[in-house]
């Protein structure tokens, strides 16, 4: 499963180099921060309306698009998918009241 996602971002570093005619993650690029914001806060309210109709399919489909457009932000901020998965790494194990608290103590 990594790999998808190490993959995923090596395109995506690429794409920061490429015309943003030429890709529509350069497109994203080039517009900014805004509209890179802007796509996940679509992708977000169009996976909650794909549970609320129980639609399976759509749910993973608009998933895969909402996790595609969080790796769009993370690359654009210079962070990849091992941040992420880092982070995780850390939590596991702990409740999810532990995690929170210990992050009001930093």
């Amino acid at each position: 499963m990594n790999d998808i996602l190490q993959n995923l971002a090596q395109v995506l570093e690429e794409r920061k180099n490429a015309e943003p005619a030429s890709s529509y993650v350069a497109g994203l690029y080039n517009k900014g921060l805004d509209a890179i914001l802007k796509k996940i806060g679509e992708e977000a309210t169009e996976t909650v309306m794909a549970a609320k109709d129980g639609n399976k399919q759509q749910i993973v489909h608009e998933t895969a698009d909402l996790w595609f457009h969080c790796m769009v932000l993370l690359a654009q901020q210079g962070l990849g998918p091992e941040d992420v998965m880092q982070e995780l790494s850390r939590r596991f194990g702990l409740s999810g009241i532990e995690e929170k608290a210990g992050r009001n103590k930093t």
